[in-house]
């Protein structure tokens, strides 16, 4: 189901990035939980690599249909995967909004209604990166501040 045949006695340090990621994901299927968690686990691949791990998480989700909790600071990742995108804000995290993604899958990232997804989500961080700027300057320029 990952894609990791002829791998199956490889030592872990002779596996790339995106095979040791496939390994996790693994690792986590195989006590067939209800819900799979995953904080940021293509962050550190390279475009390509991500991309296609992407790709194989849908395949993955297709063939199980585990509910997949993503945290990711990719809008682009978001909306690929998501069937609802929660945007936080920041300290304290809370909800911001919640972006339902009704889009046909496999999605292609060019498509008008994709692209019209991704700006709601931006518009919703642009207004929170104001926020924070604002709260940012109020503490930076009041002399009554201590620190």
């Amino acid at each position: 189901m990952i894609g990791l045949d002829g791998f199956e006695h490889a030592y872990p340090h002779t596996l790339s990035g995106g095979m040791k990621q496939r390994v996790g994901i693994a690792r986590a299927l195989v006590y067939d939980p209800e819900v799979l968690l995953m904080d940021e686990p293509f962050g550190s691949l390279d475009a390509q690599t991500r991309k296609h791990m992407q790709r194989e998480l849908e395949n993955i989700w297709e063939q199980t249909k585990k509910t997949v909790v993503f945290v990711t600071h990719s809008v682009i990742e978001a909306v690929y995967l998501a069937d609802r995108v929660f945007v936080m804000t920041a300290r304290p995290g809370t909800i911001k909004g919640i972006v339902d993604v009704d889009l046909p899958r496999p999605r292609n990232y060019t498509d008008e209604e994709f692209l019209k997804i991704r700006e709601k989500i931006l518009g919703l961080l642009e207004e929170e990166g104001n926020k924070s700027i604002k709260i940012n300057q109020e503490i930076s320029f009041n002399p009554s501040c201590v620190f």
